[in-house]
């Protein structure tokens, strides 16, 4: 059966911590949230097990400064929505796939890939070879603001947040990655389906030593190859309803634009784009009536900011590499490998 209820605040706060510190142990977080470590570990294995919450590998800073991010608009023959967002899912170049309500697309996918030409190849040879596709938009994302694993539940107070620490502590900047050997993609692929894997199990898997795990996972991340992020069902963030905005903003006023979007708390990810709008904002609202207060506030707060389409989002069927069900639970994984 099912599962409806809401989640409870104890499972909240546990969320937003792993947001914060995906990797902490139980024992680390249980005096900060006022359990047992034994407690916070029956609540994750029942969040994680009934596919309402998952902490998984992502692409780092460094893939922003050395990478190809692109959001790509589909439109399809009528009939073929489902099954062209179940084939495009399969594709690991695509690591989110939202259908949308009918309008400027029928499908919403961020693309990401090592280089422009694997991104070319992936748009003009797999892409528009699906017979589905009637229709392809790509717009390339010329600087990245914010993202989703910025995004918080806000669920802890002040003190619990001060004790945490700020995310990522004791994170180096790098000029740029170093080249990843098969034993670093190895360590990748087991990440990006579980990211709280432990030393040992890592191991195991890779066919190394816990100590050479430790260096290389300490690598990857301080060299900002990846971070660690903590996702969840929609309906438990109170904030079900994604809409994209398109927007179209003078070249001057596009950092303190972005800067500004970036701080409202429903903004999931805002980037600077090609194409025929410069802007690409995405919000998590409460209900649909949202959309127009949001807009509403946004062009008020911003008076050179002209929205010129908003692609509700229906269903998100891939979302990192995770495969959702209609309530947004995560079924599957779908490693992705833009590395």
């Amino acid at each position: 059966m099912q599962e409806t209820s809401m989640p409870s605040e104890l499972d909240l706060a546990l969320m937003h911590a792993l947001q914060l510190q995906p990797r902490a142990s139980w024992s680390e977080l249980a005096p900060l949230l006022g359990v047992t470590a034994s407690t916070l570990a029956r609540r994750w294995e029942r969040l994680s097990t009934k596919g309402l919450a998952w902490v998984y590998a992502a692409p780092g800073r460094a893939f922003s400064r050395t990478r190809c991010t692109a959001f790509v608009l589909l439109r399809c023959r009528p009939g073929a929505r489902q099954r062209l967002a179940e084939q495009v899912s399969a594709f690991e170049e695509v690591v989110t796939a939202e259908l949308t309500a009918p309008g400027s697309a029928d499908l919403l996918l961020d693309v990401l890939a090592p280089d422009a030409a694997r991104l070319t190849h992936f748009l003009t040879e797999r892409l528009d070879g699906l017979p589905e596709v009637s229709a392809v938009e790509c717009l390339f994302a010329t600087s990245l603001y914010t993202e989703g694993s910025r995004w918080r539940l806000h669920s802890l107070d002040s003190a619990q947040l001060g004790a945490l620490g700020p995310p990522g502590a004791g994170v180096r900047e790098a000029a740029s990655s170093a080249e990843l050997d098969r034993l670093d993609h190895a360590l990748l692929d087991a990440l990006v389906r579980d990211g709280r894997l432990g030393l040992a199990a890592l191991a195991e898997r890779t066919g190394t030593s816990a100590a050479t795990v430790r260096r290389r996972v300490h690598r990857l991340t301080d060299s900002g190859v990846i971070l660690f992020r903590c996702d969840m069902a929609p309906h438990l963030t109170g904030l079900p309803v994604s809409v994209t905005f398109r927007g179209q903003a003078p070249a001057s006023d596009l950092n303190t634009l972005h800067r500004t979007l970036a701080t409202l708390p429903e903004c999931r990810l805002v980037a600077a784009v090609t194409g025929t709008t410069n802007v690409l904002a995405t919000f998590w609202l409460r209900d649909i009536g949202d959309i127009e207060r949001r807009e509403t506030a946004m062009c008020a707060r911003l008076p050179s900011l002209t929205i010129a389409d908003r692609i509700v989002g229906l269903r998100t069927v891939k979302r990192m590499g995770h495969l959702l069900d209609g309530t947004g639970r995560r079924t599957g994984t779908r490693p992705i490998r833009p590395w």
